[in-house]
């Protein structure tokens, strides 16, 4: 595989939440092994989704409206996002915060051109509050973030191993993908991002890697340690 300086690593809500919100161990593992890949000399923004708290489209089949829960999915990935940063702290990284959705004196708003400085500089960026507008998902803020830091590629840490033709946790024949091109992912409606996302990475030429968060495996996917697949209309 090739050697990607600057990474964008999105990690769904769910992820970090256990029989709980948060889980703490959890985050103890993921936060580890985001420190282990930042040694390894590789600049990492960070995208997280807010599913382990509230999600917007769960929100209106209770009959919250969309936009509305929208923002509240949005104000769910902040809080994720300071407890990531907030760990990450006391393992002694370097970690900055933004947000489309600011808090004075903890969270500043999302200013690129100071998230690509600190990237630079050796600081893990953790980018919260989703596009800031509804209607988005985060995997679409993910793929948006990772176009304006030029990011190498984008590793979408998920609860599978790859990308599979239907869900392997129902249908036991379902075929794993080790490679796709993003055209046949949108044409086989392939339910890993929404076509938004894929957009976004298709014509920003942004490859996408997709792998199962387990311990390990964010430090040594790039190494092909770890099983994936990838996303990408420019395979050598």
């Amino acid at each position: 595989m090739e050697t990607y300086r600057r990474v964008l690593l999105k990690i769904s809500g769910e992820v970090l939440g256990g029989t709980e919100s948060l889980d703490g161990k959890a985050l103890d593992t993921i936060c580890d092994d985001i420190i282990t890949l930042a040694q390894q000399r590789v600049e990492i923004a960070l995208v997280v989704g807010g599913g382990n708290i509230f999600r917007g489209i769960v929100g209106v089949e209770k009959g919250v409206d969309r936009v509305m829960g929208d923002y509240m999915g949005m104000l769910a990935t902040l809080i994720n996002g300071i407890a990531l940063v907030d760990t990450l702290r006391k393992k002694g990284a370097k970690v900055a915060i933004q947000s489309s959705i600011p808090i004075e004196g903890v969270v500043q708003h999302i200013d690129i051109e100071a998230a690509k400085a600190l990237l630079e500089s050796g600081t893990i960026v953790v980018f919260a509050g989703g596009t800031g507008l509804p209607f988005f998902s985060t995997d679409s803020n993910a793929a948006l973030r990772a176009a304006e830091i030029h990011a190498d590629i984008l590793l979408k840490a998920t609860k599978v191993d790859g990308v599979y033709d239907k869900d392997p946790k129902k249908f036991p024949d379902a075929k794993k993908f080790q490679k796709l091109s993003y055209d046949e992912a949108i044409n086989k409606n392939l339910k890993v991002m929404d076509s938004t996302a894929f957009s976004l990475c298709r014509d920003n030429k942004i490859p996408l890697l997709v792998f199962k968060l387990e311990k390990g495996t964010i430090p040594t996917v790039l190494q092909n340690m770890a099983r994936y697949t990838l996303l990408s209309d420019f395979f050598s």
